[in-house]
């Protein structure tokens, strides 16, 4: 084969492999940021602190002395009583994340999630900032980019409700 013919080839090749990458990246660009996105990102972040939550419970909803411990001597959190902290958590790890769930108040709730995510980076865990940057990710993903349209938020929204 001659260079010219080569060339051709090649160039053709290149330009067939541009095109199957743009083809894709349109069809993903298509798939709706709702289906693959927000509705896993609200479950998964929740899912993370609803299992703290039950974590820090006997029964239904009576806060363990397990959980006292933590917070009194392995938490240690400045200016807050380790008590009131143990009860704001606990109860904090069940509300918001079934909020989130449904999709209600879901920036409000996604909001005291990475309240939390930076009390616990910055004085409980400094060492785990890849697990809290994951967090604040999916977070800040709900906070900017709002519930998706599986949620209560959406529903009332199209309806003009608060």
């Amino acid at each position: 084969m001659n260079p010219s013919a080569e060339l051709a080839t090649a160039s053709h090749s290149s330009q067939t492999i541009v095109e199957r990458a743009r083809r894709i990246v349109a069809a993903l660009e298509r798939v709706s940021y709702d289906t693959l996105v927000s509705t896993p990102a609200r479950i998964f972040i929740a899912a993370t602190f609803l299992l703290s939550g039950r974590t820090k419970v006997e029964g239904f909803l009576s806060i363990s002395q397990s959980a006292l411990f933590l917070f009194e001597y392995e938490y240690s959190l400045p200016v807050i009583s380790p008590r009131l902290a143990t009860y704001l958590a606990t109860y904090a790890e069940h509300l918001f994340p079934i909020l989130l769930i449904i999709g209600l108040g879901s920036r409000l709730s996604a909001a005291a999630l990475l309240g939390m995510t930076l009390v616990i980076q910055l004085f409980v865990y400094p060492g785990a900032w890849s697990t809290h940057l994951l967090w604040a990710s999916a977070l800040a993903f709900i906070i900017f980019r709002g519930p998706g349209q599986l949620s209560v938020d959406h529903w009332l929204r199209k309806r003009n409700l608060p």
